[in-house]
């Protein structure tokens, strides 16, 4: 373990940005939803006809987990049951990036030709993760203990939490141990954590206890906190992370640096035809990104499109709801409205997408690929309009397969799947000129200020996402929430002509900033 806490040094400097961004924004989502809950349903009739509502229709219970009473804290609970899934993801992928990243590009090897222990870099790098998921843990709890809901609850939801984050924090810990590329192990413990969430989402959805029990993000949902809370779930949480966890550190101390346990499959001996220009490279680089975020964005949209007929029927009668509903979805409907404020949400995640794929360049400059690709007769301008391709394109495939899968399941569910295909693919489609803001932004980064490019697009996107979940919830001034590229966005599933002007302003935009973007990378040097 030699070393570790210099290494903890430098992973808490590296992340000195992304770190505090990503804990505030979720400590802050639990307890603005119990402050929403107290507002919209004063009344236990309220909340408890709200939670029947809920807890009987399948689609909401597999996407958020099943709701364990009628308490606002028990209706906050499952309403944020997405949060264990959110930061299980961030936490696998932080534990990936200051392991197997790091040996990948080298710098894990001159480190550890130094004064370093074999152990010290997965032990640094799960040990700043558990304490920011535990910090995370009492940051909720914290919050919703401010906005007057029981201790004892707020704990027991706080630390499900702060656990699920460490078990997958783990899983990414054995991942990077198994596989000779961060990107493999990106992948197995992506596969792990979706294998979870279907074991769990199966399980409630057909009300079988003892499936949802099979997955880690069952037994954190099973914590029933505000109404007896169930302690047992937290302790098989962090029994078993304690376990992964010992497999993961003996691995690491076995293992050659730079190898993996599992054996490297070796690629064909001559490239194939695509791979002869900057395009067939950008390709193989971004195909299997653009799939799986594709086929997710496509799925969620199936699910919330069969949940919204019931959705609107949970809050009919309720004006606060409704006129929240209407500020977010934009339409009087009160099904449209829930409609347009989840298709709002998708666009958020087809919006990451497109700046991982921008990023993907600052990526090969900083692991010096770009550098022997740009040696050759590619230039830079082409090189970089590869990557945009991606970019820019990937987007609106994401959200033509999301808006066909939600006009399909929503047409099933009202009977009128003619008329609702094309409508909410259209309502999708309209988030693409903000989207592509978004993308034009980190273009920009990229071009001019390299070095901080990463933290700032991300950054860019959590706040659209701060302001689009909470801006119409805590009912921000306008001028706030005309920040994001998004709330430009016209309403295309009310009544009447959709303007153009706004989708030709959000255009013209993002085409400004991704061509000064493209303008001025050919006139700085490449930086690592």
């Amino acid at each position: 373990m030699t070393g570790t806490w210099h290494l903890v040094r430098l992973i808490l400097r590296r992340d000195r940005v992304l770190l505090p961004i990503w804990l505030l924004l979720l400590a802050v989502l639990p307890a603005s939803y119990a402050a929403t809950y107290a507002a919209l349903y004063p009344t236990a009739a309220q909340r408890a006809e709200y939670a029947a509502g809920t807890a009987g229709n399948p689609s909401i219970v597999a996407l958020l987990g099943p709701v364990y009473g009628d308490s606002v804290g028990a209706l906050a609970a499952q309403r944020a049951g997405l949060l264990h899934l959110i930061v299980g993801l961030i936490s696998l992928l932080v534990v990936v990036r200051h392991t197997r990243a790091e040996e990948e590009s080298g710098r894990r090897e001159l480190l550890g030709a130094t004064v370093l222990g074999r152990r010290a870099g997965l032990a640094a790098a799960l040990g700043v993760t558990y304490a920011a998921d535990l910090l995370l843990g009492l940051l909720v709890a914290g919050g919703l203990v401010a906005v007057d809901l029981p201790a004892a609850g707020s704990l027991a939801y706080g630390l499900s939490v702060a656990l699920a984050g460490v078990a997958f924090a783990t899983v990414g810990a054995l991942a990077a141990q198994l596989t000779e590329s961060a990107a493999g192990a990106r992948g197995l413990g992506l596969g792990a954590l979706g294998v979870a969430y279907l074991v769990r989402l199966a399980g409630d959805a057909g009300g079988t206890e003892w499936l949802s029990l099979l997955s880690p993000l069952g037994w954190a949902q099973r914590t029933h906190p505000y109404s007896g809370e169930r302690w047992w779930p937290l302790a098989l949480l962090a029994a078993g992370s304690a376990l992964v966890g010992a497999v993961a550190l003996r691995l690491s101390a076995r293992r050659d640096l730079g190898a993996g346990v599992l054996p490297q499959r070796l690629g064909p001996a001559v490239a194939g035809r695509t791979l002869a220009g900057p395009w067939g490279l950008a390709w193989r680089l971004n195909r299997v990104a653009l799939l799986g975020w594709t086929v997710g964005a496509a799925a969620l949209g199936a699910v919330l499109g069969g949940a919204a007929e019931s959705a609107g029927d949970a809050v009919d009668g309720n004006a606060t709801v409704a006129r929240m509903m209407e500020r977010l979805g934009g339409t009087t409907g009160i099904a449209e409205a829930y409609l347009g404020a989840t298709l709002s949400v998708v666009a958020l995640a087809a919006a990451g997408y497109g700046i991982q794929a921008a990023l993907r360049m600052r990526a090969e400059e900083t692991a010096q690929w770009a550098e022997p690709v740009l040696a050759t007769g590619v230039s830079r301008p082409r090189w970089v309009l590869a990557h945009l391709f991606f970019a820019l394109l990937g987007p609106v495939v994401m959200l033509a397969a999301t808006g066909l899968a939600t006009g399909l399941s929503y047409g099933l569910s009202v009977g009128d799947v003619a008329g609702r295909v094309p409508r909410l693919t259209g309502a999708a489609l309209a988030h693409v000129p903000a989207v592509w803001v978004l993308v034009g932004l980190a273009v920009l980064l990229f071009g001019l200020l390299p070095r901080f490019s990463v933290p700032m697009a991300w950054a860019a996107l959590a706040a659209c996402l701060l302001l689009g979940q909470l801006g119409a919830v805590l009912e921000l001034s306008q001028w706030l929430l005309d920040v994001s590229p998004f709330t430009h966005t016209p309403p295309v599933l009310a009544a009447g002509p959709i303007p153009p002007t706004p989708l030709l302003v959000l255009t013209t935009t993002a085409a400004t900033l991704t061509a000064t973007g493209l303008l001025t990378f050919p006139h700085r040097d490449l930086t690592p």
